[in-house]
């Protein structure tokens, strides 16, 4: 079955942003005259999403001002962190708060394309599976190592060359936290992806589209590209 609840991760800062982007959190970064934490939950909500849990924190309030308590038939909720969790510890906070046995999670700065249902199906019985996207380059984001859809590990950031890459969107299941508790703030790459031995950890290989808009040049691409992809130019 597909879940129909989503963690969206919404607390970055920005920082390589700050440039051309100021007194707003990453995910409410205009694109095409729309914050991008739109264009994504438009597209939980083609796909049957039915409720999403913000993860706020750098300006939390503002995003719930501007994002408010629904998006195209979706019920939005907030958790708000008011110290640095980390990737991982947002998610463990948020976790809880999910009604199903499983749930999407997403980074709030990041498009992926990659289909929820394909994703959901991939490995039901994991404790969480992620989207990975093959890319020319892997120095800037590290990668990704698998053996046909099993993670078997992670390698760091710097080395060049072509490698399977995190897209940042993931399904798992709701009751890690208290299976696995862990204390924040804490990353999701360091203490659970570095860690297939200790978690049941799948991939689903993609060719979707795929962007970080964490820098500038990459937030000047995605204005046009964003809108093309949702639309599914």
């Amino acid at each position: 079955m597909m879940p129909e609840e989503a963690i969206v991760l919404a607390g970055g800062f920005g920082t390589r942003l700050r440039a051309v982007v100021r007194d707003v959190p990453k995910p409410l970064a205009p694109i095409a005259g729309r914050p991008f934490l739109a264009w994504l939950l438009d597209s939980l909500a083609r796909q049957g999403v039915r409720r999403v849990i913000l993860s706020t924190g750098y300006l939390g309030d503002l995003v719930r001002a501007t994002m408010g308590d629904s998006h195209d038939g979706m019920s939005l909720d907030y958790v708000q962190e008011e110290t640095p969790l980390g990737t991982g510890g947002a998610l463990w906070r948020a976790l809880p708060l999910a009604a199903a046995a499983r749930v999407f999670a997403l980074n709030g700065d990041t498009w992926s394309g990659a289909a929820l249902q394909a994703l959901a199906a991939e490995a039901p019985e994991a404790d969480l599976t992620l989207a990975v996207r093959p890319v020319p380059d892997r120095s800037r984001f590290g990668s990704v190592l698998v053996a046909g859809n099993v993670v078997t590990g992670l390698e760091e950031k710097g080395p060049s060359g072509p490698g399977l890459v995190n897209a940042g969107l993931y399904v798992l299941r709701q009751d890690l936290p208290a299976r696995f508790p862990l204390a924040a703030p804490f990353s999701l790459e360091t203490e659970v992806l570095a860690h297939p031995g200790r978690f049941a950890l799948r991939a689903l290989r993609t060719d979707a589209p795929f962007l970080d808009i964490g820098t500038p040049e990459d937030f000047a691409r995605a204005q046009s590209l964003i809108p093309d992809w949702s639309r599914g130019d």
